[in-house]
């Protein structure tokens, strides 16, 4: 009793469950990072340039250097380390980068890293899941879904700081 559902009992038996699982795992973490795209781009687009950049508080990040830090977030651990894409991150200037590039420029790289880790969940398969994953930064991660799952945390805090830091500099 309780055998039948055991996976070692007949791997080929569960193969298809399996798959299906996979398919919605990643459907699912896909549907997730869409969203927060659409969130960020939706508080992004209203602000002008000057607010992007504006520090509300001498302590913190402006929206921009928010935005900066999850593109580099989802290029080095999604593109450069899963999907082997050669990004090389450099992760002080992306809280400190002066350029104040524009609005549009910003977004639109934000956008392809979110394309780029919406390819990536594409090409998972069941047992690229639970492939080893490294990266610096990310030693106590084990395997690629973990890391699929940190990175998806990681943009919900951010885009929680990035809504108050709208509601700030729409009102200095």
């Amino acid at each position: 009793m309780g055998d039948e559902l055991t996976p070692t009992r007949s791997p080929a038996r569960y193969a298809p469950v399996m798959e299906r699982l996979s398919a919605l795992v990643g459907q699912s973490l896909s549907a997730h990072y869409d969203r927060v795209r659409r969130k960020v781009d939706g508080l992004v687009e209203p602000l002008s340039d000057e607010q992007l950049w504006r520090r509300p508080f001498p302590y913190g990040n402006s929206v921009g250097h928010l935005l900066l830090h999850l593109t580099g977030n989802l290029n080095y651990y999604v593109g450069a380390q899963i999907a082997g894409s050669g990004y090389v991150r450099d992760r002080p200037r992306e809280f400190a980068d002066p350029s104040r590039r524009p609005k549009e420029e910003v977004l639109r790289d934000f956008d392809r890293a979110v394309d780029m880790v919406l390819a990536t969940l594409a090409a998972q398969r069941e047992d690229d899941w639970r492939a080893p994953y490294s990266g610096v930064g990310a030693e106590d991660v084990a395997d690629r879904l973990a890391m699929f799952l940190r990175c998806a945390a990681h943009a919900d805090h951010h885009m929680g700081q990035m809504i108050y830091l709208c509601k700030q500099v729409a009102v200095v």
